[in-house]
């Protein structure tokens, strides 16, 4: 006799539990879509942290940016990359997520990029518990576009 499969959770649900909300989809500033799917696999485009179609904050992180401010960006990040994957196949398709890249554009001397993305990557915890767990980069780079603090890219797995 075999047992019928658990249920698959509502992502959906959860984020409703953490009383988080997605915003709407980030219009792409360049040629680009936000997301793309191949096969099982949900790559997005690097997300900014945009509020409204508007960045929450430029600078460079270390200098005119703290850690804990970027951090919150970086969660913001996160959340409009989730957004993108809802929008492209709904995010209660998703099973894990496999790979968080985020890109701290960084003061001369500032060596705390791990600390920045932990943003997102604490945000991915408390949504997916154990299917948010996830490789990752966290990379120092001189420019992000706009003048945006942080980036973020996801993949995804669907089910």
């Amino acid at each position: 006799m075999t047992t019928p499969a658990a249920a698959a959770p509502s992502w959906h649900a959860r984020l409703v539990e953490l009383g988080i909300r997605l915003p709407a989809v980030a219009a792409p500033v360049a040629a680009y879509v936000p997301a793309v799917r191949t096969g099982s696999l949900v790559f997005t485009s690097g997300q900014l942290p945009f509020v409204d179609g508007g960045l929450r904050r430029t600078g460079k992180v270390g200098g005119s940016v703290d850690v804990e401010a970027a951090a919150a960006d970086a969660k913001l990040c996160a959340l409009n990359a989730l957004a993108a994957i809802d929008e492209l196949v709904g995010l209660d398709s998703v099973a894990r997520v496999v790979r968080v890249v985020g890109y701290v554009a960084s003061a001369e001397g500032f060596t705390g990029q791990p600390r920045v993305v932990n943003g997102a990557s604490e945000l991915l915890g408390r949504i997916f518990g154990e299917a948010g767990q996830h490789a990752r980069s966290a990379v120092g780079v001189a420019e992000l576009p706009l003048g945006a603090p942080v980036e973020v890219e996801l993949t995804v797995e669907l089910r």
